[in-house]
């Protein structure tokens, strides 16, 4: 084989190789351009989604920071509704007939009637959210033990639980009643200590809810 001819079997050999390279080297930029593609999709499919449960999440929290302000006070620094009737008991008791005035238990039930429309409304556009609502007493200093104080919390909460069971105020299979006593502790107490004979509620959307409610 001459000179000639060996150089230019060379160069074909050499440029198939090189039509070779540029043709895979274009199929993998296509190839990672596409998946370039789908990988923005899913990121923004997954902002999306994000966003919508922010959304959800923003609008489910105003419709329980919002329930009647007749009878709630909302204190956004705790978290927390402040019932705004005036409630209070003879010394180390809890029963129903020792709520002073005795007129307040009427607005008591209308207060749990106002809970349990609000509960209902959002329920309503949420059904798979669940909650939990936290009927929270307190008790104001005295000379009693911690102990004691924190047991008549509890069982004054339970007293407006009480109350409401028998009106049959019901706040629905998506809405699991709790009862606290936070005695004379807490993180939210007036300085006049006759003030804190009352309850505080919370209604609580159910840690997980928001993604299983999809």
């Amino acid at each position: 084989m001459t000179r000639q001819k060996k150089e230019s079997y060379f160069w074909t050999s050499f440029s198939d190789l090189m039509t070779s390279m540029f043709f895979v080297m274009l199929v993998l930029f296509i190839l990672t351009i596409a998946l370039l593609h789908r990988k923005m999709l899913d990121i923004e499919k997954e902002r999306k989604a994000t966003q919508e449960q922010l959304n959800k999440i923003n609008e489910i929290e105003n419709a329980t920071n919002n329930i009647d302000k007749n009878y709630f006070e909302y204190k956004e620094k705790y978290k927390k509704h402040i019932l705004k009737i005036e409630t209070k008991f003879d010394p180390d008791e809890y029963e129903k007939n020792k709520i002073v005035p005795q007129s307040s238990i009427r607005s008591l039930i209308d207060a749990g009637k106002s809970i349990r429309d609000s509960i209902y409304s959002i329920s309503n556009r949420y059904p798979k959210i669940q909650y939990l609502l936290i009927i929270e007493g307190q008790s104001s200093k005295d000379r009693a033990t911690d102990q004691h104080n924190y047991e008549l919390s509890y069982k004054r909460a339970y007293t407006l639980k009480k109350i409401w069971d028998e009106e049959k105020i019901d706040f629905g299979r998506n809405c699991e009643v709790l009862i606290a006593g936070s005695g004379i502790g807490g993180t939210m107490r007036e300085n006049e200590e006759p003030l804190n004979q009352r309850f505080l509620i919370h209604i609580i959307p159910k840690p997980g809810i928001i993604e299983a409610s999809k």
